[in-house]
């Protein structure tokens, strides 16, 4: 018979495999935390914060697919894939349970770089609006797209000229 947290680990990926943002965050805590990889600036804290963030989340990614978790009755590590834009990415997601089996904790990890660079130029501006920020979400946006062009061109031209197997 599952425990809660397999029940909970369970509904938390079919929620993030499905986009449904409500889903995700019934399996919070109301004391939930959530840590990005974009920022060590702030934490989402409070269920409803990390819903808002989850929110957003929805409208920027697809095709989620989880693929291997880990973990034992009180920590899980989740790996996943899907897509930011044209971009593809990797995501592995730290989740901390509660004695209720709720997730407490959520601590974000991606790559590669592009991708994070398209997660940022999207989902500030998607949290910012629904914040009633519109013009900061525009200021936001105005500022990451460079980085995005900057990380894409690198990973596409330059990074490859690194690579150990090419001839010299």
């Amino acid at each position: 018979m599952p425990t809660t947290i397999e029940t909970t680990t369970a509904a938390w990926r079919t929620a993030g495999e499905r986009g449904d943002a409500e889903g995700a965050a019934a399996c919070l805590a109301e004391n939930a935390v959530a840590i990005s990889p974009l920022t060590a600036a702030f934490r989402f804290e409070g269920r409803e914060q990390v819903r808002q963030m989850l929110v957003a989340a929805v409208q920027v990614f697809d095709d989620l697919r989880y693929h291997t978790e880990v973990g034992d009755e009180r920590t899980r590590a989740l790996f996943l894939t899907g897509r930011a834009g044209q971009e593809q990415f990797e995501e592995a997601q730290l989740l901390r349970f509660d004695d209720a089996g709720r997730i407490v904790e959520l601590t974000l990890f991606g790559r590669p770089l592009p991708a994070l660079t398209q997660v940022m130029s999207t989902i500030g501006p998607a949290l910012l609006r629904a914040q009633g920020r519109p013009g900061l979400a525009r200021v936001i946006r105005a500022a990451t797209v460079p980085l995005h062009a900057m990380t894409r061109l690198g990973e596409r031209t330059l990074v490859p000229l690194a690579d150990p197997k090419r001839s010299r």
